[in-house]
């Protein structure tokens, strides 16, 4: 199956077993806008949680807020959005479709680099164990010509976008011989900018309305709040902020599904700390955080570290957490190092001071700031694409069958358990609802008894459902049930009065939480 295929597939299983449909779908839909139906909106709050606990909960030092979604327009002039929130956009005259002109150069030279794991690859196999990649990358002739194509593009494009020079852009598409995805043609426009806030108007007269923009970033909010938690928690430096919400984007190419939509959440941390710190803070907060992620079990070779070549202008230092998705690693989190760049902005805009008096240093200074930042919607998008597995299994009677299995990590599972009467007769349906009713205050629990208990485990395994308990006539006996295991589909027999230590064991948040103390 390719990767495209595999993609394609994931899509339709979301949108089959409730967990993202598309938006306004009756009335064909809104462009990059999606829903989140009954079983995503539980994973969804799953990742919430999972992120908030281990920021606000195992961190002494970190406190959230709920800023609002509309905020004064100084607020994005002082952060530079106004100004500086925009992308090099350029359209195809054939195709009419419109694109980002650094992401098509991005796009070749990923190809590019595409071709060096191939040849490194053909290496590999030829060569065996004797295989050195390192130095098969440094003297193969074919390998250190496309390396050097590759730099000299990315090159040209960092000094492009750095001194915006659209022209410069467009023609390195041009000298690339970069073709539309739709029509193949290499008939462009010129590159301009576009910028990507929404904007409004508050008020209710016609000639008192202010202009204000859908944020579209989390981050500012807890900037312009950093004095009110600073004194109201009597907050000692290095602490940090988080906040999880939403932001919108005006992206001119919103694609491969919920990786990029024009509405989207964020969960978002400032860590404040004192100057000349910020760095050993940086990398203290890397470490952090790929552990975070490495937690979960979807494989720690799904995850790298990018870091940025070309840094924004309120960075010092900057990396992404990358996850190998279907269509490749892309950015999952960014870990940046912002300097005192926000704060000093908004004192500068507001008038206001926003400073921290140390009294260990017996100094007054602007915090430098360590921002973690993960999408929700992409983290949701890593877990489904990292648990969508199909099998082959044999059945009793040595046919074979298949079935689809989301291998959600248990304390993120939408369902944790499903409790099935064995048939709809005999006081078993009345015997698995008591269990169910028993069990419901500490779990997001099932009940279901239409078809046969083979195809209920089927619709189970393909949302997630780590366990599934089967009453049947032994249960009415002696208080037994019977426990299937979601990824190995082994049985076991146990006490009804076991059943909250059984599933608690695996799906509890603390067993999550205490990989990342």
């Amino acid at each position: 199956m390719t990767s495209e295929d595999l993609f394609k597939k994931i899509t339709a299983h979301c949108k089959e077993y409730g967990f993202i449909f598309p938006s306004s779908e009756i009335y064909d839909g809104l462009g990059a806008v999606y829903d989140y139906g009954q079983t995503g909106v539980e994973l969804k709050n799953n990742i919430k949680k999972y992120w908030w606990d281990a920021m606000v909960l195992l961190n002494d030092n970190v406190t959230g807020i709920d800023s609002a979604i509309f905020m004064h327009p100084s607020v994005w002039k002082a952060s530079g959005h106004v100004d500086a929130f925009n992308d090099p956009l350029i359209d195809n005259r054939d195709s009419k479709k419109r694109y980002r002109a650094d992401v098509l150069i991005e796009e070749h030279i990923r190809k590019t680099e595409d071709r060096i794991d191939r040849e490194v690859e053909k290496a590999a196999k030829r060569f065996g164990d004797s295989f050195d990649e390192a130095l098969f990358r440094a003297t193969n002739g074919r390998v250190v010509e496309y390396q050097r194509a590759a730099e000299t593009v990315r090159n040209r494009m960092n000094d492009a976008l750095k001194s915006e020079n659209l022209e410069e852009l467009r023609q390195i598409i041009i000298d690339c011989e970069i073709a539309c995805p739709v029509s193949g043609s290499r008939n462009w426009t010129e590159v301009r900018r576009f910028n990507l806030m929404f904007a409004t108007e508050m008020g209710s007269a016609a000639d008192s309305t202010l202009r204000v923009y859908l944020r579209p970033e989390t981050a500012q909010g807890i900037f312009v709040n950093y004095l009110n938690v600073q004194k109201t928690g009597r907050m000692k430096i290095p602490f940090g902020i988080a906040q999880i919400g939403k932001a919108f984007r005006n992206e001119i190419v919103a694609r491969q599904f919920i990786f990029r939509m024009r509405e989207f959440e964020q969960m978002e941390m400032q860590f404040f700390v004192p100057p000349g710190t910020e760095l050993e803070w940086y990398e203290k907060w890397k470490d952090i955080r790929i552990k975070w992620h490495k937690a979960l079990g979807l494989g720690d070779r799904k995850y790298r570290f990018h870091r940025h070549e070309k840094l924004a202008h309120y960075a010092n230092a900057a990396s992404d957490i990358e996850f190998e998705f279907p269509f490749g690693f892309k950015e999952l989190e960014g870990i940046h190092s912002r300097t005192d760049f926000d704060l000093s902005q908004h004192q500068k805009y507001s008038g206001k001071k926003i400073q921290y008096f140390d009294p260990e240093r017996n100094e007054s200074y602007t915090p430098f700031v360590i921002e973690t930042s993960i999408g929700l919607d992409r983290m949701f998008l890593s877990i489904v694409s990292a648990a969508y597995a199909e099998e082959k299994i044999d059945r009793e009677d040595g046919a074979a069958d298949e079935r689809v299995v989301m291998r959600i990590p248990p304390a993120l599972a939408p369902v944790k358990l499903a409790v099935l009467p064995l048939v709809k007769k005999d006081g078993l349906p009345e015997k698995a609802t008591a269990i169910k009713n028993r069990l419901k205050f500490e779990f997001n629990c099932q009940y279901d008894e239409k078809d046969s208990i083979g195809k209920r485990y089927r619709r189970q395994d393909a949302i997630g459902t780590p366990y599934c308990v089967t009453v049947d006539h032994q249960t009415l006996e002696d208080d037994t049930v019977t426990i299937r295991h979601r990824d190995t589909m082994e049985q076991e027999r146990a006490p009804i009065s076991r059943l909250s230590e059984i599933v608690s064991e695996k799906t509890s948040m603390k067993s999550l939480l205490e990989k990342n103390g």
